[in-house]
Protein backbone atom coordinates (compact mmCIF):
# COMPACT_ATOMS: atom_id res chain seq x y z
CA UNK A 1 0.00 0.00 0.00
CA UNK A 2 1.45 3.36 -1.00
CA UNK A 3 1.49 5.81 1.91
CA UNK A 4 0.05 9.30 1.76
CA UNK A 5 3.53 10.75 2.23
CA UNK A 6 4.78 8.80 -0.80
CA UNK A 7 1.76 9.87 -2.88
CA UNK A 8 2.34 13.49 -1.91
CA UNK A 9 6.03 13.21 -2.74
CA UNK A 10 5.36 11.70 -6.17
CA UNK A 11 2.66 14.27 -6.95
CA UNK A 12 4.83 17.16 -5.82
CA UNK A 13 7.78 15.96 -7.90
CA UNK A 14 5.66 15.45 -11.00
CA UNK A 15 3.93 18.80 -10.69
CA UNK A 16 7.15 20.61 -9.86
CA UNK A 17 8.82 19.15 -12.94
CA UNK A 18 5.88 20.14 -15.14
CA UNK A 19 5.69 23.63 -13.70
CA UNK A 20 9.42 24.19 -13.81
CA UNK A 21 9.39 23.38 -17.51
CA UNK A 22 6.59 25.92 -17.92
CA UNK A 23 8.49 28.60 -16.00
CA UNK A 24 6.31 28.50 -12.86
CA UNK A 25 8.02 29.06 -9.52
CA UNK A 26 7.52 26.17 -7.10
CA UNK A 27 8.07 26.24 -3.35
CA UNK A 28 8.38 22.92 -1.55
CA UNK A 29 9.02 21.81 1.99
CA UNK A 30 11.27 18.85 2.75
CA UNK A 31 9.74 15.39 2.94
CA UNK A 32 7.92 14.39 6.12
CA UNK A 33 10.32 13.95 9.01
CA UNK A 34 10.68 14.75 12.68
CA UNK A 35 10.50 18.54 12.32
CA UNK A 36 8.95 18.84 8.85
CA UNK A 37 5.91 16.55 8.70
CA UNK A 38 4.24 18.27 5.75
CA UNK A 39 5.10 18.52 2.07
CA UNK A 40 3.78 21.72 0.61
CA UNK A 41 3.54 22.79 -2.98
CA UNK A 42 2.68 26.43 -3.57
CA UNK A 43 2.08 27.99 -6.96
CA UNK A 44 0.73 31.40 -5.99
CA UNK A 45 -2.88 30.27 -6.41
CA UNK A 46 -2.84 29.13 -2.79
CA UNK A 47 -2.52 31.06 0.46
CA UNK A 48 0.16 28.57 1.43
CA UNK A 49 3.76 29.54 0.76
CA UNK A 50 7.29 28.38 1.38
CA UNK A 51 7.33 30.26 4.70
CA UNK A 52 5.57 27.30 6.27
CA UNK A 53 8.96 25.63 6.23
CA UNK A 54 10.46 28.34 8.42
CA UNK A 55 10.96 27.62 12.09
CA UNK A 56 8.05 29.30 13.92
CA UNK A 57 10.24 31.56 16.05
CA UNK A 58 11.26 33.26 12.78
CA UNK A 59 7.67 34.42 12.12
CA UNK A 60 5.96 34.48 15.53
CA UNK A 61 6.36 38.22 16.03
CA UNK A 62 5.38 39.21 12.47
CA UNK A 63 1.91 40.69 11.82
CA UNK A 64 -0.71 38.12 10.82
CA UNK A 65 -1.11 34.43 11.51
CA UNK A 66 1.87 33.33 9.47
CA UNK A 67 2.07 30.92 6.52
CA UNK A 68 -0.73 28.39 6.13
CA UNK A 69 -4.45 28.35 5.52
CA UNK A 70 -5.28 31.43 7.59
CA UNK A 71 -2.44 33.61 6.26
CA UNK A 72 -4.87 36.00 4.55
CA UNK A 73 -7.17 36.40 7.57
CA UNK A 74 -7.11 39.67 9.50
CA UNK A 75 -5.60 39.21 12.94
CA UNK A 76 -6.70 41.49 15.81
CA UNK A 77 -4.07 43.96 16.91
CA UNK A 78 -4.35 42.71 20.50
CA UNK A 79 -3.68 39.07 19.60
CA UNK A 80 -1.05 37.48 21.89
CA UNK A 81 2.53 37.37 20.65
CA UNK A 82 5.28 35.01 21.72
CA UNK A 83 8.52 36.42 23.08
CA UNK A 84 11.93 35.31 21.80
CA UNK A 85 12.87 31.70 22.46
CA UNK A 86 16.36 31.15 23.94
CA UNK A 87 18.96 30.07 21.38
CA UNK A 88 19.54 26.88 23.36
CA UNK A 89 16.24 25.69 21.85
CA UNK A 90 16.26 27.32 18.44
CA UNK A 91 19.71 25.92 17.66
CA UNK A 92 19.06 22.45 19.09
CA UNK A 93 18.89 19.39 16.89
CA UNK A 94 15.81 17.20 16.74
CA UNK A 95 17.64 14.60 18.79
CA UNK A 96 18.55 17.11 21.50
CA UNK A 97 14.99 18.40 21.75
CA UNK A 98 13.68 14.86 21.97
CA UNK A 99 16.06 14.04 24.81
CA UNK A 100 15.27 17.24 26.72
CA UNK A 101 11.52 16.71 26.41
CA UNK A 102 11.66 13.10 27.57
CA UNK A 103 14.02 13.93 30.46
CA UNK A 104 11.76 16.78 31.61
CA UNK A 105 8.64 14.60 31.34
CA UNK A 106 10.33 11.95 33.44
CA UNK A 107 11.32 14.48 36.10
CA UNK A 108 7.89 16.11 36.23
CA UNK A 109 5.96 12.82 36.27
CA UNK A 110 2.22 13.02 36.90
CA UNK A 111 2.47 16.61 38.12
CA UNK A 112 2.39 17.75 34.48
CA UNK A 113 0.13 16.42 31.72
CA UNK A 114 0.57 17.21 28.05
CA UNK A 115 -2.64 17.65 26.04
CA UNK A 116 -2.29 17.29 22.26
CA UNK A 117 -4.92 18.32 19.73
CA UNK A 118 -5.66 16.01 16.79
CA UNK A 119 -4.33 18.66 14.37
CA UNK A 120 -0.91 18.94 15.97
CA UNK A 121 2.28 17.81 14.27
CA UNK A 122 3.22 14.17 14.83
CA UNK A 123 6.41 15.19 16.63
CA UNK A 124 4.25 16.93 19.24
CA UNK A 125 1.47 14.35 19.46
CA UNK A 126 3.96 11.61 20.30
CA UNK A 127 4.66 13.29 23.66
CA UNK A 128 1.01 13.88 24.57
CA UNK A 129 -0.57 12.12 27.52
CA UNK A 130 -4.01 12.75 26.01
CA UNK A 131 -4.92 13.32 22.35
CA UNK A 132 -8.32 14.59 21.21
CA UNK A 133 -10.40 17.50 19.97
CA UNK A 134 -10.66 20.76 21.90
CA UNK A 135 -13.48 19.69 24.20
CA UNK A 136 -12.15 16.19 24.81
CA UNK A 137 -8.89 17.76 26.00
CA UNK A 138 -10.69 20.29 28.19
CA UNK A 139 -12.56 17.38 29.76
CA UNK A 140 -9.25 15.59 30.31
CA UNK A 141 -8.06 18.63 32.25
CA UNK A 142 -11.22 18.55 34.36
CA UNK A 143 -10.88 14.82 35.05
CA UNK A 144 -7.28 14.87 36.33
CA UNK A 145 -7.16 16.79 39.60
CA UNK A 146 -3.80 15.21 40.46
CA UNK A 147 -1.99 17.27 37.81
CA UNK A 148 -0.49 20.60 38.86
CA UNK A 149 -0.06 21.85 35.30
CA UNK A 150 -1.51 21.08 31.87
CA UNK A 151 0.64 21.88 28.84
CA UNK A 152 -1.94 22.47 26.12
CA UNK A 153 -0.55 21.79 22.66
CA UNK A 154 -3.34 23.44 20.71
CA UNK A 155 -4.48 27.05 20.33
CA UNK A 156 -5.45 29.89 22.66
CA UNK A 157 -9.22 29.35 23.03
CA UNK A 158 -8.62 25.68 23.86
CA UNK A 159 -6.23 26.57 26.66
CA UNK A 160 -8.80 29.07 27.99
CA UNK A 161 -11.48 26.38 28.09
CA UNK A 162 -9.12 24.01 29.90
CA UNK A 163 -8.41 26.72 32.47
CA UNK A 164 -12.16 27.29 32.97
CA UNK A 165 -12.86 23.60 33.55
CA UNK A 166 -9.77 22.66 35.54
CA UNK A 167 -9.24 23.38 39.24
CA UNK A 168 -8.37 26.88 40.42
CA UNK A 169 -5.03 25.67 41.74
CA UNK A 170 -4.09 24.01 38.43
CA UNK A 171 -2.13 25.89 35.77
CA UNK A 172 -2.72 25.71 32.02
CA UNK A 173 0.22 26.56 29.78
CA UNK A 174 0.28 27.28 26.02
CA UNK A 175 3.82 26.59 24.74
CA UNK A 176 3.57 29.28 22.06
CA UNK A 177 1.34 32.29 22.75
CA UNK A 178 1.17 33.03 19.02
CA UNK A 179 -0.90 29.86 18.53
CA UNK A 180 -4.29 31.50 18.16
CA UNK A 181 -7.32 30.72 15.97
CA UNK A 182 -8.43 32.89 13.07
CA UNK A 183 -12.03 31.64 13.36
CA UNK A 184 -12.23 32.52 17.05
CA UNK A 185 -10.74 35.93 16.25
CA UNK A 186 -13.53 36.61 13.72
CA UNK A 187 -15.91 37.40 16.58
CA UNK A 188 -14.72 39.78 19.30
CA UNK A 189 -16.67 40.40 22.48
CA UNK A 190 -17.23 44.05 21.49
CA UNK A 191 -18.69 42.99 18.14
CA UNK A 192 -20.92 40.38 19.76
CA UNK A 193 -22.26 42.81 22.35
CA UNK A 194 -22.95 45.39 19.63
CA UNK A 195 -24.75 42.71 17.62
CA UNK A 196 -26.83 41.79 20.66
CA UNK A 197 -27.87 45.39 21.27
CA UNK A 198 -28.91 45.89 17.64
CA UNK A 199 -30.56 42.51 17.39
CA UNK A 200 -32.68 42.70 20.53
CA UNK A 201 -33.81 46.23 19.66
CA UNK A 202 -34.70 45.23 16.08
CA UNK A 203 -36.57 42.12 17.18
CA UNK A 204 -38.59 44.05 19.74
CA UNK A 205 -39.66 46.43 16.98
CA UNK A 206 -40.17 43.68 14.42
CA UNK A 207 -42.25 41.57 16.78
CA UNK A 208 -44.37 44.53 17.78
CA UNK A 209 -43.11 44.05 21.32
CA UNK A 210 -44.86 40.67 21.51
CA UNK A 211 -42.85 37.56 22.36
CA UNK A 212 -44.21 34.01 22.26
CA UNK A 213 -45.14 32.86 25.74
CA UNK A 214 -42.18 31.34 27.52
CA UNK A 215 -39.75 31.92 24.66
CA UNK A 216 -36.94 34.48 24.49
CA UNK A 217 -36.71 36.49 21.25
CA UNK A 218 -33.22 35.07 20.58
CA UNK A 219 -30.80 32.63 22.21
CA UNK A 220 -27.04 33.10 21.75
CA UNK A 221 -25.11 29.95 20.83
CA UNK A 222 -21.35 29.91 20.43
CA UNK A 223 -19.14 27.24 18.99
CA UNK A 224 -16.36 25.96 21.22
CA UNK A 225 -13.96 27.78 18.86
CA UNK A 226 -14.53 31.16 20.51
CA UNK A 227 -13.01 33.25 23.25
CA UNK A 228 -13.81 32.82 26.93
CA UNK A 229 -15.40 36.29 26.85
CA UNK A 230 -17.94 35.14 24.26
CA UNK A 231 -18.66 31.93 26.15
CA UNK A 232 -19.29 34.12 29.20
CA UNK A 233 -21.60 36.35 27.14
CA UNK A 234 -23.68 33.27 26.32
CA UNK A 235 -23.69 32.20 29.94
CA UNK A 236 -25.16 35.47 31.20
CA UNK A 237 -27.68 35.84 28.35
CA UNK A 238 -29.39 32.47 28.56
CA UNK A 239 -27.16 30.92 25.92
CA UNK A 240 -25.02 27.86 25.49
CA UNK A 241 -21.82 26.45 23.94
CA UNK A 242 -21.70 23.70 21.32
CA UNK A 243 -19.13 21.45 19.70
CA UNK A 244 -19.17 20.08 16.15
CA UNK A 245 -20.41 16.75 17.52
CA UNK A 246 -23.40 18.05 19.49
CA UNK A 247 -24.44 21.17 17.55
CA UNK A 248 -27.85 19.73 16.65
CA UNK A 249 -28.65 18.79 20.24
CA UNK A 250 -27.63 22.27 21.35
CA UNK A 251 -29.80 23.97 18.71
CA UNK A 252 -32.76 21.82 19.77
CA UNK A 253 -32.11 22.95 23.37
CA UNK A 254 -32.03 26.58 22.21
CA UNK A 255 -35.28 26.31 20.21
CA UNK A 256 -37.05 24.98 23.29
CA UNK A 257 -36.22 28.32 24.92
CA UNK A 258 -36.13 30.86 22.14
CA UNK A 259 -37.78 31.88 18.88
CA UNK A 260 -34.43 32.26 17.15
CA UNK A 261 -30.75 31.53 17.56
CA UNK A 262 -27.78 33.76 16.85
CA UNK A 263 -24.88 31.40 16.12
CA UNK A 264 -21.24 32.41 16.16
CA UNK A 265 -18.52 32.43 15.04
CA UNK A 266 -18.66 29.67 12.37
CA UNK A 267 -21.39 30.24 9.79
CA UNK A 268 -20.81 26.86 8.13
CA UNK A 269 -21.32 24.68 11.20
CA UNK A 270 -24.44 26.70 12.02
CA UNK A 271 -25.82 26.48 8.48
CA UNK A 272 -25.08 22.77 8.04
CA UNK A 273 -26.65 21.90 11.38
CA UNK A 274 -29.76 24.01 10.75
CA UNK A 275 -30.23 22.57 7.24
CA UNK A 276 -30.03 19.08 8.71
CA UNK A 277 -32.90 20.11 10.99
CA UNK A 278 -35.02 21.22 8.02
CA UNK A 279 -34.47 24.97 8.34
CA UNK A 280 -34.33 26.73 4.97
CA UNK A 281 -31.56 29.04 3.82
CA UNK A 282 -34.11 31.89 3.62
CA UNK A 283 -34.44 31.62 7.40
CA UNK A 284 -30.68 31.88 8.00
CA UNK A 285 -29.51 35.45 7.36
CA UNK A 286 -25.80 36.22 7.65
CA UNK A 287 -24.72 38.77 10.25
CA UNK A 288 -21.75 40.81 9.02
CA UNK A 289 -20.47 42.66 12.09
CA UNK A 290 -19.24 45.76 10.29
CA UNK A 291 -22.68 46.60 8.81
CA UNK A 292 -25.79 48.05 10.53
CA UNK A 293 -28.07 45.16 11.55
CA UNK A 294 -25.39 42.90 10.15
CA UNK A 295 -26.44 43.92 6.63
CA UNK A 296 -30.03 42.70 7.13
CA UNK A 297 -33.47 44.25 7.36
CA UNK A 298 -35.64 44.08 10.45
CA UNK A 299 -38.00 41.81 8.52
CA UNK A 300 -35.22 39.36 7.65
CA UNK A 301 -34.17 39.16 11.28
CA UNK A 302 -37.77 38.79 12.46
CA UNK A 303 -38.36 35.91 10.01
CA UNK A 304 -35.06 34.22 10.87
CA UNK A 305 -34.65 30.96 12.74
CA UNK A 306 -30.84 30.98 12.83
CA UNK A 307 -28.81 34.17 12.45
CA UNK A 308 -25.33 33.17 11.31
CA UNK A 309 -22.20 35.11 12.22
CA UNK A 310 -19.91 35.74 9.24
CA UNK A 311 -17.00 33.57 10.40
CA UNK A 312 -15.32 30.44 9.08
CA UNK A 313 -12.41 28.03 9.40
CA UNK A 314 -9.76 28.85 6.82
CA UNK A 315 -8.68 25.20 6.54
CA UNK A 316 -12.16 23.77 5.99
CA UNK A 317 -13.23 26.61 3.70
CA UNK A 318 -10.65 25.36 1.19
CA UNK A 319 -12.57 22.18 0.40
CA UNK A 320 -14.77 22.26 -2.71
CA UNK A 321 -17.35 20.21 -4.59
CA UNK A 322 -14.92 20.04 -7.51
CA UNK A 323 -12.41 18.27 -5.26
CA UNK A 324 -15.06 15.70 -4.36
CA UNK A 325 -15.95 15.21 -8.02
CA UNK A 326 -12.28 14.68 -8.85
CA UNK A 327 -11.92 12.14 -6.04
CA UNK A 328 -14.95 10.20 -7.30
CA UNK A 329 -13.67 10.24 -10.88
CA UNK A 330 -10.28 8.88 -9.83
CA UNK A 331 -11.64 6.43 -7.23
CA UNK A 332 -15.18 5.28 -8.18
CA UNK A 333 -15.72 3.49 -4.84
CA UNK A 334 -14.33 6.26 -2.65
CA UNK A 335 -16.14 7.30 0.52
CA UNK A 336 -15.93 11.03 1.09
CA UNK A 337 -16.00 12.29 4.68
CA UNK A 338 -15.80 15.97 5.61
CA UNK A 339 -15.94 18.18 8.68
CA UNK A 340 -19.14 20.24 9.20
CA UNK A 341 -17.03 23.43 9.17
CA UNK A 342 -16.89 22.93 5.38
CA UNK A 343 -19.29 24.93 3.15
CA UNK A 344 -22.81 23.49 2.83
CA UNK A 345 -22.38 22.43 -0.80
CA UNK A 346 -19.34 20.35 0.19
CA UNK A 347 -21.16 18.70 3.10
CA UNK A 348 -24.11 17.87 0.84
CA UNK A 349 -21.84 16.36 -1.83
CA UNK A 350 -19.98 14.18 0.69
CA UNK A 351 -21.02 10.73 1.93
CA UNK A 352 -20.69 11.75 5.56
CA UNK A 353 -19.93 14.78 7.68
CA UNK A 354 -19.06 15.06 11.31
CA UNK A 355 -16.64 16.12 13.99
CA UNK A 356 -13.00 15.16 14.16
CA UNK A 357 -13.93 12.28 16.45
CA UNK A 358 -16.61 11.17 13.96
CA UNK A 359 -14.01 11.15 11.17
CA UNK A 360 -11.61 9.16 13.33
CA UNK A 361 -14.29 6.57 14.12
CA UNK A 362 -15.28 6.30 10.44
CA UNK A 363 -11.69 5.45 9.59
CA UNK A 364 -11.48 3.01 12.48
CA UNK A 365 -14.61 1.18 11.24
CA UNK A 366 -13.62 1.08 7.55
CA UNK A 367 -13.11 -2.30 5.87
CA UNK A 368 -9.58 -3.15 4.66
CA UNK A 369 -8.97 -1.95 1.13
CA UNK A 370 -11.50 0.88 1.34
CA UNK A 371 -10.66 4.26 -0.17
CA UNK A 372 -11.44 7.34 1.92
CA UNK A 373 -11.17 10.98 0.86
CA UNK A 374 -11.22 13.26 3.89
CA UNK A 375 -11.90 16.96 4.11
CA UNK A 376 -10.12 18.16 7.23
CA UNK A 377 -6.70 19.25 8.53
CA UNK A 378 -3.76 17.50 6.87
CA UNK A 379 -1.91 16.42 10.03
CA UNK A 380 -4.91 14.36 11.11
CA UNK A 381 -5.39 12.90 7.62
CA UNK A 382 -1.75 11.82 7.44
CA UNK A 383 -1.93 10.30 10.93
CA UNK A 384 -5.07 8.34 10.07
CA UNK A 385 -3.31 6.88 7.04
CA UNK A 386 -0.36 5.86 9.19
CA UNK A 387 -2.70 4.17 11.64
CA UNK A 388 -4.57 2.29 8.90
CA UNK A 389 -2.05 1.26 6.22
CA UNK A 390 -4.63 -1.25 4.92
CA UNK A 391 -6.73 1.68 3.68
CA UNK A 392 -6.14 4.29 1.01
CA UNK A 393 -6.69 7.65 2.71
CA UNK A 394 -6.05 11.04 1.16
CA UNK A 395 -6.92 14.67 1.73
CA UNK A 396 -9.44 16.22 -0.66
CA UNK A 397 -7.35 19.36 -1.04
CA UNK A 398 -4.38 18.63 -3.33
CA UNK A 399 -2.49 21.67 -2.01
CA UNK A 400 -1.39 20.88 1.52
CA UNK A 401 -2.36 23.92 3.60
CA UNK A 402 -2.47 23.25 7.35
CA UNK A 403 -3.79 25.36 10.19
CA UNK A 404 -1.31 28.24 10.40
CA UNK A 405 -1.41 28.58 14.17
CA UNK A 406 -1.59 24.91 15.16
CA UNK A 407 1.67 24.52 13.25
CA UNK A 408 3.37 26.97 15.60
CA UNK A 409 3.63 24.48 18.45
CA UNK A 410 7.13 23.19 17.68
CA UNK A 411 9.17 20.75 19.83
CA UNK A 412 11.51 23.62 20.71
CA UNK A 413 8.63 25.41 22.46
CA UNK A 414 7.59 22.23 24.21
CA UNK A 415 11.14 21.59 25.43
CA UNK A 416 11.43 25.19 26.70
CA UNK A 417 8.07 24.92 28.48
CA UNK A 418 8.85 21.63 30.20
CA UNK A 419 12.36 22.61 31.26
CA UNK A 420 10.96 25.89 32.64
CA UNK A 421 8.49 23.86 34.72
CA UNK A 422 11.32 21.65 35.99
CA UNK A 423 13.13 24.82 37.07
CA UNK A 424 10.06 25.98 39.00
CA UNK A 425 8.82 28.61 36.52
CA UNK A 426 5.39 28.53 34.84
CA UNK A 427 5.73 30.19 31.41
CA UNK A 428 2.84 31.31 29.19
CA UNK A 429 0.18 30.58 31.77
CA UNK A 430 -3.34 31.09 30.40
CA UNK A 431 -5.62 32.51 33.08
CA UNK A 432 -9.27 33.42 32.59
CA UNK A 433 -10.67 36.14 34.87
CA UNK A 434 -12.81 34.72 37.67
CA UNK A 435 -16.12 36.32 36.66
CA UNK A 436 -15.58 35.46 32.98
CA UNK A 437 -14.72 31.88 33.94
CA UNK A 438 -17.84 31.58 36.11
CA UNK A 439 -20.18 32.79 33.36
CA UNK A 440 -18.40 30.65 30.76
CA UNK A 441 -18.81 27.64 32.98
CA UNK A 442 -22.58 28.23 33.06
CA UNK A 443 -22.75 28.01 29.24
CA UNK A 444 -20.46 24.98 29.17
CA UNK A 445 -22.49 23.16 31.84
CA UNK A 446 -25.68 23.80 29.87
CA UNK A 447 -23.97 22.15 26.93
CA UNK A 448 -22.99 19.15 29.03
CA UNK A 449 -26.56 18.82 30.31
CA UNK A 450 -28.05 18.95 26.79
CA UNK A 451 -28.01 15.21 26.09
CA UNK A 452 -29.03 13.87 22.64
Amino acid sequence: MTSVAELIRRTAEAEAEAEASAGVAVARLPLPGHSRPIVLQSTGASSCDSGLGDDPWAIDRDPGYGPGASAADQIPGAAPRQGPLPERYTRASDEQLDRWILDAKSTLGDRVRILGHFYQRDEIVKYADFVGDSFMLAQAAKQHPEAETFVFCGVHFMAETADILSGAEQAVVLPNLAAGCSMADMATIDQVEQCWRELTEALAVGDGGVVSVGLQPVIPVTYMNSSAAIKAFCGRNGGIVCTSSNARTVLEWAFERGQRVVFFPDQHLGRNTAKEMGIGEDQMPLWRPHLPLGGNTVEQLRDARVILWNGFCSVHKRFTVEQIQRARAEHPRVRVIVHPECPAAVVEAADGAGSTEYIRKEVEAAEPGQVLAIGTEINLVNRLQQQRPDLTIFCLDPVVCPCSTMYRIHPAYLAWTLESLVAGSVPNRITVDGSVAAESRVALERMLAAKP
